[in-house]
């Protein structure tokens, strides 16, 4: 924990122009104009614009196919090859690992180092998850944290907090939302999203 915060406090304080965005983007909120859930999607949704990532696919393939799934979470690039896909960023040897969801177990990802992330799955990384708050609160209140990303779990619930590094991405498997049996899988690809693959949101309802 001690060289994770080292990492973190070398980026140095807060810069007025960061300071003036948390005051606005905290003012705002308060004053009930936008929810943490809505500026979450917001945000995802301009940041998403162009990327064509792979992540929904295998997401709705696991949903669909009890076997796939079952590979998936014991060999992710295995999985990711049947679909065409390959899990290992193009710059970099890494081995993507998948964690699934349940109704006891709430899983996140987080890079405290630096922001190692699963680019050939998820597309670019938000600019949220390489910042020095996410990063450094994530493994210490990951309750806190999603809340503010408008995630409100249960007390009972666990959080198991997945620390990716330069060699090993973490990508969440989200539960499948209720009444969706009757969906192709592209139809359930459109449910899926970065964040849900992240771990700081569900997937959209139906």
């Amino acid at each position: 924990e001690e060289t994770e915060q080292n990492a973190v406090d070398l980026e140095g304080a807060e810069t007025p122009g960061m300071m003036l965005a948390r005051e606005l983007k905290d003012a705002v909120m308060a004053k009930g104009v936008i929810t943490p859930k809505e500026l979450r999607a917001g945000v995802e949704k301009l940041e998403m614009l162009g990327q064509q990532s792979e992540g929904p696919r295998i997401v709705a393939r696991a949903w669909a196919d009890p076997a796939f799934k079952e590979l998936l979470v014991t060999d992710a690039s295995a999985a990711a090859a049947e679909l065409g896909i390959m899990a290992a960023n193009s710059t970099a040897s890494t081995v993507l690992t998948v964690v699934e969801n349940t109704p006891e177990t709430h899983n996140l990802v987080v890079c405290t180092l630096c922001s190692c992330y699963p680019r050939s799955i998820l597309g670019l990384s938000p600019t949220w998850y390489r910042s020095r708050n996410y990063r450094s609160r994530a493994v210490r209140e990951p309750r806190a944290v999603l809340k503010e990303f408008g995630l409100e779990l249960p007390e009972s619930m666990q959080i198991q907090v997945h620390d990716s590094t330069a060699d090993l991405r973490y990508m969440v498997l989200p539960m499948r939302p209720p009444e969706t049996d009757h969906l192709s899988e592209e139809e359930l690809a459109k449910l899926v999203t970065r964040d849900s693959m992240i771990g700081v949101a569900n997937p959209l309802p139906l």
